[in-house]
């Protein structure tokens, strides 16, 4: 069978992919940013994730206002970066990986999760850029392939953080029951608190931040006791998007009742942002 061998979340902010374009890794606004990320790349060395399985969420390539599922799966043979008009460069093509794209969407279905599946699916820098932050080396081909689990977090109402947790759960045990010698990674992308419009705009959360990431470790179904809206009161409404993190955690449950911290970075603020990443092994 299949085994999952950690889980990632990271921050995916469009001013990253222009950062990287323009070498400002080491620039003094970037450095304690990109300084959080040396050490999982000596993970993943040794780790060797073959797939990746992306919980993100789309910012229009594929679904708007007028149609946003609440979840949705990739099942393409390959993924292509189209350029979404924040000046940042479009990235490689990344390869699919059908045969568990569909795995994961039958066992949705059998769990009662109404999935949208896309036979066809871009992927824009909350896809990419992770990638490239993780394997920076990559150049013109990617080391992993990819299977995409968009949740809505733009167009309200917004899954339950419940749910959310549910879902990653069911994704989790999905991977593990996968009759393949692939090692997995669960990653998710987004976050962490921010908000960047109304008359919050600016809003920053870092004591719920750092709370949050450390029940991940400790107990990891905390954050499913709030409500979306005391979510947003909370991290902002873009902050929301630690439910893709939510759902990363709860997949590793499948592999097991504990996970292990590899490491962890905190930074305030990028682009009105607190950005973070965070390496966990099973």
């Amino acid at each position: 069978m299949a085994r999952i061998i950690g889980g990632i979340g990271t921050s995916h902010i469009p001013a990253i992919g222009g950062a990287i374009h323009k070498g400002l890794q080491n620039e003094p606004y970037w450095k304690p940013f990109f300084g959080g990320f040396p050490p999982i790349h000596d993970w993943l060395a040794t780790a060797r994730p073959d797939v990746v399985v992306m919980f993100y969420n789309d910012h229009g390539l594929n679904f708007f206002l007028d149609k946003m599922p609440t979840f949705a799966v990739g099942a393409a043979a390959q993924y292509v970066s189209a350029d979404e008009g924040w000046g940042i460069p479009t990235q490689p093509a990344v390869e699919g990986c059908p045969d568990l794209s569909w795995q994961l969407i039958n066992t949705l279905v059998e769990r009662e999760f109404d999935i949208v599946s896309c036979q066809e699916m871009l992927i824009d820098h909350a896809c990419t850029l992770p990638l490239k932050l993780l394997w920076p080396e990559a150049g013109g081909g990617w080391p992993v392939r990819i299977v995409p689990v968009c949740i809505n977090t733009v167009q309200f109402p917004l899954p339950k953080a419940s749910r959310v947790y549910a879902l990653g759960k069911a994704v989790g045990e999905a991977v593990a029951a996968w009759g393949s010698d692939q090692r997995v990674l669960m990653l998710a992308s987004g976050g962490l608190s921010h908000q960047l419009d109304g008359t919050r705009a600016g809003h920053i959360n870092k004591g719920f931040d750092l709370q949050f990431m450390d029940s991940l470790l400790t107990n990891p179904e905390w954050a499913t006791q709030f409500s979306i809206h005391e979510l947003v009161e909370k991290t902002g409404t873009q902050g929301v998007e630690l439910l893709m993190w939510l759902a990363m955690r709860a997949s590793l449950t499948a592999a097991g009742p504990t996970v292990r911290k590899v490491h962890s970075n905190y930074h305030i603020p990028i682009s009105n942002t607190a950005t973070a990443v965070m390496a966990l092994e099973v």
